[in-house]
């Protein structure tokens, strides 16, 4: 399929409009559709864009481009994986992309690394398309499940010590990890010094929503914090990160483990010690509305 007979290319350029972020639109130029179908679960697209490299997108919401994917798949692992001292098994749900697991399986210490996805098309269209990606797929300490991750969670106790929730927004197939009950079943499956990091929206679009969230994490875990990072190819231009630890005594904000300077600039190329600190630092308008 090319660029000018696919219905989300107009002119060719794809838009993305969600009511999830009224009132504006953000564009793409198409050079052309590599896929486009529909699963089970949702509307699946990657396109070959003029500057962005690759584009995955789902339900009409970008999820990643070559272009600039690193910033998020870096944080979203790092800011969770380096606040445990020692994490040995992870657990993945969503993150059918593979960029979390090629992010993961740069920690020696992990022994097992378990991803659970509901759409196994997303898996497939990313090792076709998506493949500096879906490397992580290969790696000898990964593992894959194609299911549910709310049911996935029901008989888990007591067996992660990182668990990465790396989903697509609250409105499809992943609605069912934005559920109260889904939060106590993470708890129950993580060790008790487990640490839990999910996608958490942006500040400039969702503060009520973040509050929220904010809030009945605090019900659950005892230290919750709220940090961001730099993706130009999503709404604002950020994304927003809730990660909480069972451990009281454990703040998330103050990275355990570090790497060199020579490790990070080998194995990262947004993420860092400093970056990691600095992430969890907020305008004052979000600060005032998270610490009221």
């Amino acid at each position: 399929m090319t660029k000018t007979n696919d219905p989300l290319v107009k002119d060719g350029w794809f838009m993305e409009k969600n009511e999830m972020w009224p009132g504006q639109a953000a564009g793409l130029q198409v050079e052309e559709v590599l896929f486009h179908d529909k699963s089970e679960y949702q509307d699946v697209m990657v396109f070959r864009s003029s500057h962005h490299g690759n584009v995955l997108v789902l339900d009409n919401v970008i999820q990643a481009t070559e272009r600039d994917e690193f910033s998020y798949q870096e944080m979203i692992t790092h800011l969770a994986m380096n606040s445990h001292p020692n994490p040995k098994q992870v657990l993945v749900i969503g993150g059918g992309d593979g960029g979390v697991l090629r992010e993961v399986v740069k920690h020696p210490e992990v022994e097992g690394v378990t991803l659970v996805e509901i759409d196994e098309m997303v898996l497939r269209v990313a090792k076709e398309h998506m493949g500096e990606m879906a490397i992580g797929f290969d790696h000898p300490k990964v593992s894959v499940v194609i299911q549910d991750g709310v049911e996935f969670l029901r008989d888990k106790s007591n067996i992660y010590d990182v668990v990465i929730v790396d989903c697509s927004d609250p409105d499809g197939p992943a609605e069912g990890l934005f559920s109260y009950s889904f939060y106590e079943m993470l708890k129950r499956a993580m060790t008790d010094n487990g640490i839990f990091i999910t996608q958490a929206e942006v500040m400039w679009l969702d503060m009520e929503t973040i509050r929220k969230a904010v809030a009945f994490n605090r019900t659950i875990y005892p230290q919750v914090r709220y940090s961001y990072a730099c993706v130009p190819s999503y709404p604002t231009g950020q994304i927003g990160f809730i990660v909480c630890s069972k451990d009281p005594t454990l703040d998330p904000s103050k990275p355990l483990r570090c790497w060199s300077e020579d490790e990070e600039n080998k194995l990262c190329r947004y993420y860092s010690a400093a970056i990691h600190k600095a992430s969890f630092i907020l305008p004052q308008f979000a600060k005032r509305v998270l610490e009221s």
